[in-house]
C-alpha cells in the first residue's frame, strides 16, 4: 500500500516537472516565431511615398481615383487574378475586411489580363459592389510581381503599408502597420526588440 502511494506520488511529481518543461518550451517557441505580416518584396514604391494620383475606369464603368488626398479615407488596392487559387481563397476575407473597415477605408480590386475571366470571378465570388480596375499599368506602378498583393494608401495618398498577402493575418497586418506608423509588422517588432 505504502509502496504504491510512493510510486503514484513519484509519477505525479515527474508529470508536473514534464508539464512545466513543456510549457517553458512552448513559451520559447512562441517568442521565436513572431507574427508574420504581409511580406514586403522588392517594391517599386516605398512606405511613406506619395502616390501619383490616377483616375481609372473600373470594369463597371465607374471612375476610380487612386492616390491623392482622399477626404479622410484610406484606400486599399488588392491585386488578384482569376488564375490564382490563393487569391480566390482570400476574397471572402477581403469582403469581410471591406465591411468591417468601411467607416475609414475604400477598397478596390485590381488585376490585369482577360476581362471576361475577371468578370466571371467577380460574379462567382459575389464582388459586384466592389470597384475592379483592370490595368497592367497600375500593377507596374506599384511594382506588383506576385499575387495576391495589397497596397494600403493613407488619407493623404501616401503608401501606408504594402506587401504580399497570403492570409487574413497578412491583410490585417497592413492595417496594424498603418495604425502603428511603421512600414510593416516586422519593422514594428524589430523596433520593439531594439528598445528592450
Amino acid at each position: 500500500m505504502i509502496l504504491s502511494q510512493i510510486l503514484l506520488w513519484s509519477a505525479v511529481i515527474i508529470l508536473a516537472v514534464l508539464v512545466a518543461a513543456l510549457a517553458r518550451q512552448v513559451g520559447i517557441l512562441h517568442e521565436r516565431i513572431a507574427p508574420a505580416g504581409a511580406l514586403t518584396l522588392h517594391q517599386k514604391v516605398n512606405v511613406g511615398e506619395v502616390v501619383t494620383p490616377m483616375d481609372m475606369k473600373a470594369m463597371d464603368g465607374a471612375m476610380i481615383h487612386v492616390g491623392g488626398a482622399r477626404d479622410g479615407r484610406s484606400q486599399l488596392l488588392f491585386f488578384v487574378s482569376p488564375d490564382c487559387p490563393v487569391c480566390k481563397s482570400l476574397l471572402p476575407v477581403f469582403r469581410s475586411a471591406a465591411k468591417a473597415e468601411a467607416r475609414w477605408l475604400d477598397v478596390v480590386l485590381a488585376g490585369d489580363g482577360n476581362e471576361a475571366a475577371h468578370r466571371r470571378m467577380v460574379m462567382e465570388q459575389g464582388l459586384a459592389g466592389i470597384p475592379f480596375l483592370l490595368s497592367e499599368a497600375l500593377g507596374r506602378a506599384f511594382g506588383v510581381s506576385k499575387l495576391p498583393y495589397a497596397v494600403l494608401l493613407d488619407e493623404g495618398g501616401k503608401v501606408a503599408s504594402l506587401g504580399l498577402v497570403n492570409s487574413r493575418e497578412h491583410l490585417e497586418s497592413l492595417f496594424e502597420a498603418k495604425e502603428r506608423g511603421v512600414a510593416s509588422i516586422q519593422e514594428f517588432l524589430a523596433r520593439r526588440e531594439g528598445d528592450a
